[in-house]
């Protein structure tokens, strides 16, 4: 079996990364980023089936283009981070993100509405997006709960993913 080995780099910032692909069979992938002091700043590695690479790949840069349109401060910057970063969800709080999501237009552009609700509760779009799915939310479509078989993908099990009316709430008890 013959090993494949190939390696990039790219500067973004004031980081490097670097990522090193080697095939022999499976794939592995390893990235990292450093400073211009040498410090490590970011790292990992991913290990799979050979014939999954290109797929993959396709979905990793999907999913990284969409947190990239979400516009999510960096983590390492204090500056320009929401006020509630860090912070606790409190169930005022979470309730004013669903009521809000659930009260928006299917057609709404899913992004925007994301950002907006991000200012207004002073959380970064990302946190905003993972708390959706927790409160029964569907991240990918404003106004639509989470369906049965994505609550329990997401874990959230035993909330109403959303419904109102005379359905219990997340918490088991009346939404009136």
């Amino acid at each position: 079996m013959t090993t494949t080995t190939y390696e990039n780099s790219v500067r973004i910032g004031s980081t490097t990364y670097r990522l090193v692909a080697t095939a022999d069979p499976e794939l592995r992938l390893e990235l990292a980023g450093t400073d211009t002091a040498g410090a490590l700043v970011a790292e990992g590695a991913l290990r799979l089936p050979a014939d999954a690479g290109a797929r993959i790949g396709k979905l990793l840069g999907q999913v990284l283009d969409a947190l990239g349109t979400l516009g999510a401060p960096s983590p390492g910057s204090a500056r320009g981070r929401p006020a509630n970063a860090d912070q606790p969800w409190t169930a005022e709080a979470e309730e004013s993100l669903r009521a809000a999501w659930l009260g928006a237009a299917p057609d709404a552009g899913t992004a925007g509405l994301i950002r907006d609700l991000a200012r207004r509760l002073e959380r970064s779009p990302a946190s905003l997006r993972s708390r959706l799915a927790k409160v029964g939310c569907d991240p990918d479509v404003p106004g639509r709960a989470l369906s049965e078989r994505a609550a329990e993908v997401f874990g959230v099990q035993g909330r109403d993913q959303g419904r109102v009316g005379d359905t219990p709430d997340s918490r088991g008890t009346g939404a009136g």
